[in-house]
């Protein structure tokens, strides 16, 4: 069974979608999911600096 995930609705400007749109293809990804990498990373940077972000989800990365 799929997991349901939260939607969100993204506004950027039409630069970075363009850019965006660049790197999921270079790396043969959706922009959706060369979205959520790009969050992971900035995420686990932010952690490795200022701790562990509680939340009452399991973390997936």
């Amino acid at each position: 069974m799929k997991k349901s995930y939260p939607r969100y609705t993204l506004r950027i400007a039409e630069n970075l979608h363009e850019k965006l749109k660049y790197t999921a293809n270079y790396n043969g990804r959706s922009k959706n999911k060369e979205i959520e990498i790009a969050i992971k990373r900035y995420l686990q940077d932010f952690e490795r600096l200022h701790g562990e972000i509680e939340t009452k989800y399991e973390t997936d990365f």
